[in-house]
C-alpha cells in the first residue's frame, strides 16, 4: 500500500493544477475541470445512502447562490459502508429527483485505496493549510481556486453553506 501511495505522490509532484486531470461525467462523457478556469470549484465525494446525503440540497443551493463564480462538482464513490451501490444513471436520477441537483456529477469513482482515482490521489496528497491524507468519509470537500489550485479542505461535517466555506467565496 505504501508503494502505491509513493507512486501516486511521485506522479503528482509535477502536476500543477486540477485542470490536468481527465474525467468522465455521470453520463459517460469526457470532461475536464479546465472548463471551469476563472471560477472556484468545490469538489465533493458523495454517496446516496449516507447520513450526510442531505448535503446534496445545500450543495445545489450553494451552486445556485454563487453561480458565475463557483462550480460544485460531485464525485459519487462507494468507498464507505456500501453507501453508493447504485450505477451512474440511477445515481443521477436519485440526485435530480430528491435534491434537484443540476451541478455536474462525475461517473462513480474510488476516492481511496489501491484503485483511487488520480484526481483524488492528487487532492489528498497536495499540501494545503487544513490537512492532507486519506479521505475519512463521504462528503469531504475540496475548494479549488480560479487557477486550479487546492486552497482548502473540509471534513464531512462542514456543511456546504457553512461560513467556513462561504467566507472563501
Amino acid at each position: 500500500m505504501k508503494a502505491v501511495v509513493l507512486i501516486f505522490t511521485l506522479m503528482f509532484l509535477s502536476t500543477s493544477s486540477v485542470y490536468e486531470f481527465k474525467l468522465t461525467s455521470i453520463d459517460g462523457q469526457g470532461f475536464s475541470l479546465a472548463q471551469f478556469k476563472g471560477k472556484k470549484v468545490l469538489i465533493v465525494n458523495t454517496a446516496s445512502k449516507c447520513g450526510f446525503t442531505p448535503q446534496y440540497a445545500e450543495l445545489q443551493k450553494l451552486a445556485d447562490q454563487y453561480k458565475g463564480k463557483l462550480v460544485v462538482v460531485g464525485f459519487p464513490a462507494n468507498n464507505f459502508a456500501n453507501q453508493e451501490p447504485a450505477e451512474n444513471l440511477e445515481i443521477k436520477s436519485f440526485c435530480q429527483k430528491n435534491f434537484g441537483v443540476t451541478f455536474p456529477l462525475s461517473a462513480k469513482i474510488s476516492v481511496k485505496g489501491v484503485d483511487i482515482d488520480p484526481l483524488f490521489a492528487y487532492l489528498t496528497s497536495a499540501s494545503n493549510p487544513d490537512f492532507t491524507g486519506e479521505i475519512k468519509w463521504n462528503f469531504e470537500k475540496f475548494l479549488i481556486d480560479e487557477n486550479g489550485k487546492l486552497i482548502r479542505r473540509y471534513r464531512s461535517n462542514v456543511t456546504p453553506l457553512s461560513p467556513e466555506i462561504t467566507k472563501e467565496l
